[in-house]
């Protein structure tokens, strides 16, 4: 009752307050005491000083000089506190009186008081000596009740970690002042100590260090320092298992971060419900790879105990002054206020992709996001979310992430433009592009330092890039800042709009207020230099044009784009050849003496010019103006919005449609029905090749793979057809969802099946999905979870040696087993390349491993990045939305590929093809996507090949290439100089050989005969892929065992120097502008979407699946 009370709290400072006091008077008393003032006598000794007599003068211990005023302050507190204590005793009686009279401080209460009330009526005791210092132990009780009243009082719950060193202390503090206060007591009957005295003896003892100048000399003192010792051995040991109890336990829940560090630093919370040291070191590093986020402390609360490897890399120094472990829950204020989480910069909620159960993962990430919103409504949050219908859950988030919608959109532009997976991975992770330069390979120096481009934003009005261009069209602004100082332009936001706008077109006309995005190796700020160089030759009265005549003064960027513009010829632009290729749009000379002219780059947009160029006779097919040739397979789709979409939250997307909706049962592939008969992807009669996701189940994610391969700026006659081989069939919505997408079709099957490959058409597909199995995605041993992915795409690789397989991963690191050479010095060089790279503090180590730089391997983990830049870079999402197709802005541009034939090399640079695409379509080229011959060594043969003869036949093999392909080739592709490929393959060699073993007879086998048996083997395996397809009825005149792909390495560049040479083959990235930003409304293409959504039925929202 007393505790509940909020008048408790005062009693209990007044009993501790009380309790102090009667110490204080004891300690006065002893000052003022005068032993011989009740035994004059001294007590007999012996001569020699050390030694004492045994005799006692019990008379001065049990009788001492008190004062009388002493006496009578003492007396009173004594009435004070033995009315208190019968007060308590009282209202603390639950019916048994004896058990309330024998409690320690009842007892110690009587003790204390009563003899005080005895001398009032019998004066002759007022001189008896009264332990008093024992009150010290009711005064430690007393203080914990009252700290405990406090907690109660003021709200707010209190640490048993803070409990416990308070108990521990006063403990220790009462069994020195009970021990100094008993012997010095007792001393006066022998040695008669001073209390300063017997507390230096008291420390010196319980210390454990004895140093035996002062010793008690009497046998009631020496007892009681036995009595004390043992006090002491029992009572101390057992505060100390329980402060390292809670210490441990703290330890593990990792404590609190403090108010006052909350109001004084700036940190961030990260809420996982299960830490990864893969999740952990990617978030670091990626947060502080930014200058201005140094002194930001992070601070983790997750539920489960720290796991071993993050705690050995939270003791490094780096990271154990900025990170701090909370073991807790999001669900829990208490925990939310351990975290400060009211006061933190942002909040980043992420979800546990490792779970079998994606959809329980995505509800446990909701709730927390509701949680921290009602604890904390103004701390900006930043969500990553599983599944796309759980989305709109979590809308009022600043940020959020859904995993499906972009892995599915980056694996479906990775079919049409090769290695977007790569592109955007690169584009969103921080790094300064020093990446492979100690390499002798060429190819590896160029893709490292192109790796370090970025976006960036700055407004115009205090931009010097794109400062001068206030009142010019966007692409003038773009190719003439890419031409001076290497940067590009790739989007614009208005002040009075928040969307951004990827490649507006040239009718966009640049403001003060807008803010532009572009891409470079770094941000504006940093690149100040280049502008004072500028300036230091306009003083001087140069021109523009005269800063490219001296290369040696200038940057690297303006002598780049000055070597790659200054021999264009501008003059005699005539109309464009209507038998040129497709890359030479605009202009091209008549006589076929003088070289190709590339027309300028105009400040405002010419309509007449630019729309004829516009590329949209490709796109608006649909508008009555289809050739004759393609009418008869083309007329049948119609342009419009998806009317069923499978979740909540999809954007909508202007989409090549049927007119009506297909059947269900037409939509199997393998299975004829009464509308068809076809039971193969060779029946069907595609003029395109397939495209097939191999999936575990049809999520509403693959309908963000569908969307963008279907979006209406692809050329019908582009289209691929789409293949769904799924391991369980799919329910209605999902059917009801790509019913009106044509030639979309799924079947029942699994990759580790031959014959379900081979009816779905494997043989006349480009491009093979394979997306991570979420069954797989939980192993015992985590790195585990890609085995069975890993092994049927190695075993695909060697039946299908031409199928392009894009394959999707759980663990980033398990990207080296794809493609796997067991035998292959350049892998194995690659592979300590990376170790390098990593030792480095790289964040792209993995990204000289093949199949990545390819973009035939990709995880999603490698996107979490996107999340923790978009803290620093709240744009970064949004773009790369847009990038993909997940999101159309009208006006915005799309990402799009341009393939170099032979008739665009006459163009020679990147930095000329630059100004090509801008004056003429009005595109920005934004990187590309580079194929070079490579030969490696044997990975199916079981022969060992030393690697000194692994590199001198291929040097032999390289040379007779050389010379038998040099006159058909038109690039000037330098890693493929011979003795470029000797330098490269002596550098595999001295990386990959360590303790070398002179080669054995078997190792000594000619390759004439390797190249045999490597033949027989792929002959062996072209024979059951051809009777497997015997047995199934199927055709095997598509099937070509000798079509191999393998020996090839491509890469990415982004944003290469204007002077980079095209080769042939090269796949040019470029954001093309909106072909209906600028074009009236039809109300055709209008009326035909509405009329089309009538005739699906808009009733099919209903069942819209949440």
């Amino acid at each position: 009752m007393l505790s509940r009370d909020p008048a408790g709290l005062r009693i209990r400072i007044f009993n501790f307050s009380l309790k102090l006091l009667t110490c204080l008077l004891y300690i006065v008393r002893v000052m003022l005491d005068n032993p011989g003032g009740i035994q004059p006598q001294c007590v007999d000794c012996q001569l020699n000083k050390t030694t004492y007599s045994t005799d006692i003068n019990w008379e001065l211990i049990f009788w001492v000089d008190r004062k009388v005023h002493v006496w009578a302050i003492q007396v009173i507190v004594a009435l004070i506190s033995f009315l208190e204590a019968m007060l308590l005793t009282y209202l603390s009686y639950k019916g048994n009186i004896w058990e309330q009279m024998f409690q320690v401080s009842f007892l110690l209460e009587m003790i204390n008081t009563v003899p005080f009330i005895i001398t009032i009526f019998w004066p002759p005791l007022r001189n008896i000596f009264i332990p008093v210092f024992l009150n010290c132990w009711l005064a430690k009780c007393a203080l914990e009740n009252m700290i405990n009243d406090l907690h109660r009082a003021i709200q707010r719950t209190h640490s048993a970690m803070f409990n416990q060193v308070l108990i521990l202390i006063c403990t220790l503090l009462c069994l020195v002042f009970t021990g100094t206060c008993g012997i010095q007591h007792l001393e006066r009957a022998g040695k008669n100590l001073s209390l300063f005295n017997s507390l230096y003896f008291c420390i010196v003892t319980f210390s454990t260090v004895g140093y035996g100048d002062v010793t008690p000399q009497i046998w009631p003192s020496q007892l009681l320092v036995v009595i004390m010792i043992c006090v002491a051995l029992v009572v101390l040991p057992l505060q100390f298992e329980e402060l390292m109890y809670l210490w441990m336990e703290r330890q593990k829940s990792g404590g609190n971060y403090s108010r006052h560090r909350a109001q004084t630093e700036k940190h961030v919370v990260l809420c996982v419900s299960s830490l990864k040291i893969d999740l952990l070191m990617d978030f670091l590093n990626e947060f502080y790879a930014h200058p201005r986020l140094q002194d930001y402390y992070v601070v983790i609360l997750c539920p489960t105990e720290m796991d071993i490897q993050v705690r050995r890399v939270l003791q490094i120094p780096l990271w154990s002054q900025r990170v701090i472990y909370l073991q807790g829950s999001v669900l829990k204020d208490q925990d939310l206020m351990r975290a400060k989480m009211d006061d933190a910069e942002s909040c980043f909620i992420l979800s546990s992709r490792n779970e079998v159960d994606r959809t329980a993962a995505d509800h446990q990430t909701i709730l927390r996001a509701w949680a921290v919103k009602d604890f904390a409504p103004n701390c900006p949050l930043y969500v990553q979310i599983l599944k796309p219908e759980n989305k709109f859950h979590v809308k009022f988030a600043d940020h959020v992430v859904c995993e499906e919608e972009f892995k599915y959109a980056m694996l479906a532009l990775n079919c049409v433009c090769p290695a977007t997976s790569t592109l955007v991975t690169l584009l969103v992770h921080t790094s300064r592009g020093q990446e492979g330069q100690q390499s002798p390979e060429q190819w590896q120096r160029m893709y490292g330092r192109c790796s370090g481009n970025e976006v960036y934003h700055i407004r115009l009005s205090d931009s010097k890039f794109f400062g001068e261009y206030d009142s010019k069209s966007f692409t003038y602004a773009s190719f003439h800042a890419h031409k001076k100082y290497g940067v590009c332009l790739i989007g614009v936001k208005r002040e009075d709009n928040k969307s951004i706008l990827l490649n507006p077109g040239p009718r966009h006309i640049m403001a003060v207020s807008d803010t532009c995005y572009y891409i470079n190796i770094t941000k504006e700020e940093n690149s100040a230099f280049i502008f004072k160089q500028e300036e230091k030759h306009k003083r001087k009265g140069l021109s523009p044009g005269g800063l490219y005549d001296a290369p040696s003064r200038l940057p690297v960027h303006s002598i780049i784009a000055s070597m790659g513009t200054v021999a264009m010829d501008l003059q005699n632009t005539n109309p464009p050849d209507s038998g040129s290729s497709k890359l030479a749009l605009p202009t091209e000379n008549g006589a076929g003496s003088r070289r190709p002219s590339i027309a300028p780059v105009l400040e405002i947009a010419d309509s007449a010019a630019i729309l004829p160029c516009d590329l949209l006779s490709d796109q608006s097919e649909d508008e009555a103006t289809q050739s004759d040739d393609e009418g008869s397979s083309t007329c049948e789709y119609v342009k419009g919005y998806p009317p069923n979409s499978p979740y909540i939250g999809s954007s909508p997307t202007l989409c090549h449609l049927l007119p009506q909706k297909a059947p269900f049962c037409c939509l199997r592939l393998d299975k004829g029905c009464r509308h068809n008969s076809f039971e193969d992807a060779k029946a069907y009669g595609f003029k395109n090749k397939l495209i097939i996701v191999s999936a575990e189940t049809a999520g509403n994610g693959l309908y963000n793979f569908i969307v963008p391969l279907r979006a209406y700026y692809r050329p019908r006659k582009e289209l691929n057809p789409i293949v769904l081989l799924l391991d369980n069939p799919p329910d209605n919505h999902f059917l009801e969802a790509i019913c009106c997408f044509p030639m979309v079709y799924f079947m029942a099957g699994t990759i580790d099946n031959l014959d379900n490959l081979l009816q779905c058409g494997i043989i006349y597909a480009d491009n093979l999905v394979v997306v991570d199995k979420e069954s797989t995605m939980s192993a015992e041993e985590d790195y585990m979870a890609d085995a069975k992915t890993i092994v049927n795409v190695q075993t695909m690789f060697r039946l299908f040696p031409s199928l392009s397989i894009i394959t999707e991963l759980t663990h980033p690191s398990n990207m080296r087993f794809m493609q796997f050479r067991a035998k292959d010095c350049y892998s194995l060089a690659l592979s300590k390349l990376e170790k390098k790279e990593r030792d480095k503090g790289s964040n792209l180590a993995f990204m000289f491993r093949l199949p990545f730089a390819a973009g035939r391997v990709f995880s999603i983990s490698m996107l979490d990045t996107l999340l923790y830049q978009s803290f620093v870079k709240d744009y970064m999402i949004p773009i790369a939305r847009l990038l993909l197709g997940l999101d159309t802005t009208p006006g915005s541009g799309y990402l799009c590929a341009m393939k170099v034939t032979e008739e665009d090399l006459w163009i020679r640079t990147y930095g000329r093809l630059f100004q090509k695409l801008c004056s003429s379509s009005a595109e920005i080229p934004i990187g590309m996507y580079r194929t070079e011959s490579h030969m490696f060594s044997s990975s199916e043969s079981q022969i060992s090949i030393n690697v000194e003869e692994c590199e001198d036949t291929k040097d032999r093999r390289e040379s007779w290439k050389e010379k038998g392909s040099h006159r058909n080739s038109t690039g000037s592709d330098q890693s493929e100089h011979p003795l470029l490929r000797k330098k490269s393959m002596q550098w595999a060699r001295r990386l990959s050989r360590k303790n070398t073993k002179p080669p054995s007879r078997a190792e000594r086998i000619p390759q004439q005969r390797i190249n045999l048996y490597r033949r027989s083997e792929r002959q062996e395996l072209s024979e059951l892929v051809k009777n497997r397809m015997k047995h199934l009825g199927l055709p095997t005149t598509g099937y070509d065992e000798m079509n191999d792909h393998q020996n090839t390495l491509s890469y990415v560049l982004i944003n290469p120097s204007p002077d980079t040479r095209l080769e042939l083959n090269d796949i040019v990235y470029l954001i093309r502008s909106d072909p209906l930003a600028h074009v009236p409304d039809e109300p055709v293409a209008r009326q035909s979407g509405v009329r089309m959504r009538q005739e699906l039925g808009m009733e099919t929202r209903d069942e819209t699946q949440l």
